[in-house]
Formats: structure tokens, C-alpha cells, sequence
């Protein structure tokens, strides 16, 4: 249903944590303009773990409504509470976003069961196709791909965002799912090689930076070249490891402010990127550009 680069995209703040809208409308004309092929709005790098349930819902309509159809949105709408991951995936279909990125339950910490049972009631709950979402550095959860293979079945279930960077566990769903599910990287530094493989793209924090070079990326791995695929991924290898110096998205969001394109806001527990690390992602930047 989507393919290739899909930014994951940041959540412009004011020095105070106000969300700056301004700033959001001008970084979806920067992805539009570039060929981002899908923004996804509010998820782990749009900071929708310090972001309150009408702020997350209002976020998600602002950014479909600036998207004005000229490209998909897909909502970031996981919890750990299927209660509430069910009520934002619901506010996400009324705001017309394409469809809905949802995170494992985090710190509680499912049983497969739980994993399986919490997804399959949400997509039963709510028409709107859903990707799943694993991530267990974060979450200290780990959707097996055994779990995964059995939400396959879930009509409205329609993709996987793998962010492992497990490339053995990707050629495993993508073998046992074929057609009834995409699968799509969570990690810019493996994205590459998994798209060669069978992936339909990447959701990628690299893209916030570099758009038109994700963009380009993704559609040379898509189409096999592998040539051309490498010759770009190549330049953001260090893009690709400096955006993680310090814990995402304090460095993307900090590149972002030093390009002059947001704020330097960010909410606690979350701070500015220390400044020991400025010059090492200005050099990531300018190696991308060079």
C-alpha cells in the first residue's frame, strides 16, 4: 500500500514545548517538495509519549490537513493501554489520515497472546488499515515473528514496521506472510539492504534531514538498482549512526534547528543534544551533502 522513504517525522516545538505549527506546515512543504512518498505524524520521533491525547489527535489533523492529500499521512497511534491506542487510532481515522503506525505496548510488557489480542482488537475496533510496529530497544517488548505471521490474517492489518535491524527475522515474515503483509524498515542503517531483499520501504528518521536522498534511496532499491542504491546510502552511512548519538530524536531534531528549520524545542525527560556532539552531526550532515 506504501513504498519507499517515509519520514518519521518530527514534532516542531517553541522553546516552552508549545507545538509550532508553522514550523510543521514548512517541514510538510520540505518533504512534499523533496518526494517523501508518506510523513508519518506523531510517532517515536514526533514525541508522542510527552504529548497529550488532544494534542497527539490535533497534531495528526493539522498534518493531514497540510498534507492536503498530495501525500499519505500515516498516524502514529500506539500505547500501552489498548483502551487508549483504540481511541487514537479512532481520532487518527477521523482526521482522514491513510492509515495508522501502532508501537508494541511498552513497559508493561505483553505475552505474545497479549501482543496478538491487543492488535487484533484494535483493528477489529477500528477500519483503518494499521502497520504493526516492533521496536523492543525501546519497548522491552518483542513481537516474535510467529506472532506477527498470525496477524497477517487481520484484514486490516497490512504492514510491519521491523525496526530490529534483524535482516534474518525481515526475509522470515516476508516468506511466511508474502502478499498479506508489507514489511518496512525502522532502521536507517540496514533500510537499504532490506528493501533488496523483498521491503517496501523505509521509515526512517534519516529522511527528516535528507529527503530527496532517502527518496532517491528507496526507489533505486526498490527497482533492483542496486548500483545507484548504493552509491547514495553510501553518503548518509554517517547520517545514518550520528542521528542516534544521543537518544532519538534529540539529535534529528537538533539538525533540523542548526539547518534553520524549527526550534530548538524539546519536551523533558528529553534535552537539547549536548554540545560535545554539534560538530559530529554537522560533519554527518556535511558528508551526506558532500
Amino acid at each position: 500500500m506504501f513504498r519507499g522513504s517515509m519520514v518519521a517525522l518530527v514534532t516542531p516545538m517553541h522553546a516552552d514545548g508549545r507545538i509550532d505549527q508553522d514550523s510543521l506546515a514548512k517541514l510538510v512543504e520540505f518533504h512534499i517538495d523533496n518526494g517523501t512518498d508518506a510523513i508519518v505524524a506523531v510517532g517515536t520521533t514526533g514525541e508522542s509519549a510527552t504529548l497529550s491525547e488532544t494534542e497527539h489527535c490535533e497534531t495528526i489533523k493539522l498534518i493531514v490537513e497540510m498534507a492536503h492529500n498530495r501525500v499519505p499521512v500515516i498516524a502514529g497511534t500506539g500505547a500501552n493501554s489498548t483502551h487508549e491506542a483504540i481511541k487514537l487510532t479512532r481520532c487518527a481515522m477521523q482526521a482522514r489520515a491513510d492509515a495508522c503506525l501502532l508501537v508494541t505496548p511498552y513497559y508493561n510488557k505483553p505475552t505474545q497472546e497479549g501482543l496478538y489480542q491487543h492488535y487484533k482488537t484494535i483493528a477489529e475496533s477500528v477500519a483503518i488499515p494499521q502497520i504493526l510496529y516492533n521496536v523492543p530497544g525501546r519497548t522491552a517488548v518483542d513481537m516474535l515473528p510467529e506472532t506477527v505471521i498470525r496477524l497477517a490474517d487481520v484484514p486490516n492489518i497490512i504492514g510491519i514496521k521491523e525496526a530490529t535491524g534483524d535482516l534474518q527475522r525481515a526475509q522470515q515474515i516476508m516468506d511466511a506472510c508474502g502478499d498479506k503483509l508489507d514489511v518496512y524498515s525502522g532502521d536507517d542503517a540496514t533500510a537499504m539492504k532490506m528493501i533488496l531483499m523483498g521491503g517496501k520501504g523505509d521509515i526512517s528518521v534519516t529522511a527528516n534531514i535528507e529527503p530527496k536522498m532517502m527518496h532517491d534511496m528507496c526507489t533505486a532499491a526498490l527497482a533492483g538498482d542496486i548500483t545507484t542504491a548504493e552509491a547514495i546510502n553510501n553518503k548518509l552511512i554517517a547520517l545514518h549512526s550520528k542521528l542516534f548519538i544521543e537518544s532519538s530524536p534529540i539529535p534529528v531534531k537538533w539538525a533540523l534547528y542548526d539547518m534553520g528549520m524549527i526550534p530548538a524545542g524539546i519536551r523533558l525527560p528529553l534535552t537539547v543534544l549536548d554540545k560535545q556532539y554539534h560538530e559530529v552531526v554537522r560533519q554527518a550532515m556535511q558528508q551526506a551533502r558532500a
